[in-house]
């Protein structure tokens, strides 16, 4: 009667031993990785606003590219104002012979 018994016991014993160590081995595991990510965020994070910089540059540079073309289209290539221009007047004419 104990053998079993013990047997039973054993097979539970290493049913959870394997379970908690998987776990523990997992957790050891997760908190390498969490210590190694942490040491990668400042470097991560001054990277991530070098590239926020040079897009927010190039941005600025075409949108001041635009003000420049639109300015330039309004006031016109040669630097006239833009006025209408006179339209030619059609002269009547004289009859011959009056």
């Amino acid at each position: 009667m104990e053998r079993p018994l013990i047997t039973v016991l054993l097979l539970v014993g290493l049913v959870i031993g394997c379970g908690v160590g998987s776990a523990y081995a997992r957790a050891r595991r997760s908190w390498a990785d969490y210590q190694t990510i942490k040491k990668s965020v400042p470097g991560a994070r001054r990277a991530a606003w070098l590239l926020i910089r040079a897009v927010t540059t190039k941005i600025g540079v075409i949108a001041l590219l635009l003000v420049g073309a639109v300015a330039y289209a309004a006031v016109g290539a040669d630097g006239e104002s833009a006025q209408p221009s006179p339209t030619p007047s059609v002269t009547p004419s004289e009859r011959p012979g009056r």
